[in-house]
């Protein structure tokens, strides 16, 4: 499985509690943007709307400038491909427990684009300062090992 996109500062900023694969429904055009390693998915978030997820704010620039459609948006909104089940479960995480859905990653998975979304909750500030803690001890240590 190839990543194409990863998403390293929802990592940062949110708590992952659930992960979900979902299918992406793009243009051909896109498609082979995103093959080639273009596309772009910091700030990108998902949203649930009458039994349907949303991509919003991906950015996929056009593979050939010239040969897209002159009403192309990189930034369109695009639709998730999950299961009703999947999503009636993600519509009530939302609501009840202030949850966010956030992509993780976009990869290829037997020919096709599938997108890693997460379930998680925003951290707070403290969280954040230990996890820069956390990493920065951790590249000392490998520094004195090292020297």
């Amino acid at each position: 499985m190839a990543a194409y996109a990863e998403n390293r500062k929802a990592l940062f900023d949110y708590q992952i509690i659930e992960t979900f694969e979902a299918g992406i429904e793009l243009k051909g055009f896109e498609v082979k943007a995103i093959k080639s390693g273009r596309i772009n998915i910091a700030g990108c978030f998902a949203v649930p709307r009458e039994n349907e997820v949303w991509l919003l704010n991906a950015d996929i620039p056009p593979y050939q400038p010239n040969n897209t459609p002159a009403d192309y948006d990189p930034k369109r909104s695009r639709r998730l491909l999950l299961k009703l089940e999947e999503i009636k479960y993600l519509l009530g995480k939302i609501h009840s427990a202030n949850l966010t859905l956030v992509p993780l990653r976009v990869y290829n998975k037997r020919g096709l684009i599938k997108v890693e979304l997460g379930l998680g909750k925003p951290k707070k500030k403290a969280d954040k300062r230990e996890a820069i803690k956390k990493r920065e001890s951790k590249r000392e240590i490998s520094r004195t090992l090292k020297g």
